[in-house]
């Protein structure tokens, strides 16, 4: 249960205390629980094959709320358990019993977490409305457990009995201590009320951001009503955008990235292109009912008054003390070695744009809504590479059975599709995972690819059971989550290279949970350091463009030929194109982020408080943000990536110089170089520190040279 509650997960910092007096009352909610289970599939255990699934195809928004009360009173029902053993604590009837408490909870969190990222009705949102503070103040509730607390610290105090234990048993009981004692646990009496007050009000506002956000992405659409609306556009975008529009005749241009960006990149209407690029980079700043500044300027007050009451300066000190930075500081060092490289490669871009325009006749100044439209052009002049073109490669399907490919050749997985498991959208389709070479089982993959009413936007993976064997062997579930535009029924899905990209590094989270072999859930899979949970999901994705996958994936969609070896010259020849660009739009974000959690907890307007930031940092007028703050969901619609967005580039750093482990031992499919990847990395989960898994791995730390290699920047000193 304690992977929830402690790894910074959205569902973390959301919860109610629950009066939970005596062991007769927990033996009566247990019966009610009982009865209860028989209609309501939450609260019943996962059945069928492959170690169980979840009953997906039997859940209404009816169910959550009583399910979630009755786990949670479940859940307090066994710490009492814990807490009243009268024995001296010890890892087995402390830390292991923590282990093995929330199973319910976990299950019933696990299925309101699907149904809040991919299924959010109106009538769902009012339940996270009212359960979300109700969940915050219950893992406050159990944090604050002075008996539990006592329990905890007595083990990992006990240096004889430390010293007993294996290195897992002892990082599971340092990260019940460190995080226990990080949330509060030996806080007086009022500070801990306060802090759970805050907690709770925090809870209450990513929920409404959240919901904002995706108010402004489903209500929000550009709606072209005429066919010179269409100019320039491919043929592939034109039948997406008519298959969006709910009246024959026009098409619609979705509130989403991956309906923006393509009409940005190719539309040769300005006016339009100015439009869509406003409604996109306004979501969550258009005033009125759901406008989203009020609410991050209340998150951020009760982020920087919670991080003093814990003892830490700012909330960002607070958030990186357990990350390998370490240390704001270190975070923003980092950031500005790239920035300034980052900076003057725009000017250059931007240049090479105004040029083209000027070419083509174009009298215009060169501004955001006209970069990638321009950019478009001028890789077209440069290098001869149309994005277009190379997308009628970019199969969908196509490409995630060269992810499944990949998986073979690293990992020795395989994939097979399954029809015996629920799904809560016909959308979703699921794979069974093994070993190739013993036929091991290893876990289940869900594929949710598409967008729709209700899902938020994006791309991510979820864990929906974590591999453990505390109790015997637990297969992990896992899932992919996208939002790719349908075409015409029947027809092959294309996507971008950029998009190709992504699909591969979701697939990497994947892979880290399905790689996991460890005892305990909490430390297992993805349950890492935020800066570097990415680090693996962002090193699949250099296998997306190796000769290997792109000659038996990359086929075109009519002919079924592979992508042509001259026109993968000219994408490697590209590499480095509109890096400006790319970096920029990501530190904007990173950069704003750590500076808003710096200030402490000044009334902060953040509209001006981005304006001002970007001005002194000498941020290119022609790029904005890739994640303005009214919308920057990773950072306001929980505490998951605040103070946390360098985390891509801490992890990018990491990921440069592993790849550059294959590429010295002779190439991506070095054979001694992957089992060492699966064994040190992949497999370890949170069982160590990532420094010294990453030194296991590698025999040193990261260098930064080789991601300013691969970014086409200079090598700094």
């Amino acid at each position: 249960m304690f992977r929830r509650l402690l790894l910074g997960g959205s569902l973390c910092l959301m919860a109610i205390p629950m009066n939970f007096q005596n062991a007769t009352a927990a033996g009566e909610l247990l019966q009610t629980e009982q009865s209860s289970a028989t209609t309501n599939p939450l609260m019943e255990k996962w059945t069928g094959n492959y170690g169980g699934v979840p009953p997906l195809d039997k859940i209404q928004v009816a169910h959550f709320k009583p399910a979630l009360e009755a786990a949670m009173k479940e859940n307090l029902a066994e710490i009492d358990k814990i807490t009243a053993n009268a024995a001296a604590p010890s890892f087995d009837n402390t830390i292991v019993e923590m282990e093995r408490s929330g199973k319910l909870l976990d299950r019933v969190q696990t299925i309101y977490g699907i149904w809040s990222s991919t299924m959010s009705t109106k009538d769902f949102q009012g339940v996270e409305e009212e359960m979300e503070p109700k969940l915050a103040a219950f893992y406050d509730q159990i944090v604050q457990n002075e008996k539990l607390f006592q329990r905890i610290e007595k083990v990992y105090t006990d240096e004889a009995a430390m010293k007993a234990l294996t290195p897992e048993q002892k990082r599971l009981t340092w990260n019940y201590y460190t995080n226990f004692t990080r949330a509060g646990a030996k806080l007086d009496a009022k500070s801990k009320a306060r802090l759970s007050e805050i907690n709770q009000e925090l809870a209450s506002l990513f929920t409404k951001f959240s919901q904002n956000q995706l108010h402004d992405e489903m209500e929000i659409r550009l709606v072209l009503t005429s066919k010179e609306d269409l100019a320039g556009l491919p043929q592939s975008l034109v039948d997406a955008a008519a298959a969006a529009a709910k009246e024959p005749g026009t098409w619609v241009i979705r509130n989403t990235r991956s309906s923006v960006e393509p009409f940005l990149t190719y539309s040769s209407r300005r006016d339009l292109r100015e439009k869509a690029w406003r409604m996109f980079v306004n979501r969550g700043d258009n005033g009125g009912e759901f406008d989203n500044n009020s609410i991050i300027t209340n998150i951020l007050k009760l982020r920087a008054e919670r991080a003093k009451l814990l003892g830490y300066s700012t909330h960002a000190h607070w958030r990186l003390e357990n990350s390998m930075a370490k240390t704001p500081e270190r975070a923003v060092e980092l950031m500005e070695k790239v920035w300034t490289p980052a900076v003057a490669r725009v000017k250059e871009e931007v240049a090479d744009m105004q040029a083209q325009a000027e070419k083509e006749g174009d009298k215009i100044t060169i501004e955001p809504w006209d970069y990638r439209y321009y950019a478009e052009k001028v890789r077209k002049a440069k290098y001869d590479l149309d994005q277009d073109e190379v997308k009628q490669y970019c199969q969908l399907e196509k490409l995630r059975e060269g992810m499944f490919w990949v998986a073979g050749e690293l990992f020795d997985f395989e994939f097979t599709p399954v029809t015996d498991v629920p799904v809560n959208h016909p959308d979703v389709r699921v794979w069974q995972v093994k070993e190739k070479t013993s036929g091991k089982a290893i876990g289940l993959w869900y594929f949710d690819p598409y967008a729709r009413e209700g899902k938020r936007s994006g791309a991510w993976m979820n864990s929906y059971r974590n591999q453990q064997r505390v109790d015997g062997e637990i297969l992990t579930i896992v899932s992919n989550n996208s939002n790719f535009v349908k075409g015409k029924p029947g027809e092959p899905v294309l996507i971008s290279w950029d998009d190709a990209n992504t699909l591969f590094h979701e697939f990497g989270h994947a892979l880290h949970g399905l790689c996991s072999n460890v005892t305990y859930p909490s430390l297992s899979g993805t349950n890492v350091v935020r800066d570097y949970v990415e680090f693996p999901s962002q090193l699949l994705e250099h296998w997306f463009s190796t000769p290997e996958v792109l000659k038996r994936f990359a086929l075109h969609h009519k002919t079924n030929e592979p992508i042509p070896g001259e026109l993968v010259a000219r994408i490697e020849k590209a590499a480095t194109f509109n890096q400006g660009f790319i970096t920029t739009e990501f530190l904007a974000s990173a950069l704003v982020d750590m500076k808003l959690h710096l200030e402490g907890g000044a009334e902060i307007d953040p509209d001006k408080f981005e304006r001002v930031t970007l001005e002194k940092l000498g941020m290119p007028k022609e790029i904005v943000m890739r994640h303005r703050t009214p919308q920057f969901g990773h950072v306001f619609s929980s505490d998951g990536y605040s103070a946390g967005y360098y985390s891509y580039l801490w992890a990018d750093v990491i990921t440069a110089d592993a790849y550059e482990a294959f590429t010295e031992a002779g190439g991506p499919y070095d054979k001694s170089v992957g089992a060492k990847l699966k064994k040190e990395i992949f497999s370890v989960g949170n069982t160590l520190d990532p420094a010294e898994a990453y030194r296991n791995f590698r025999g040193r730390d990261a260098k930064i040279d080789g991601l300013m290699r691969d970014r086409g920047f200079p090598l700094t000193n």
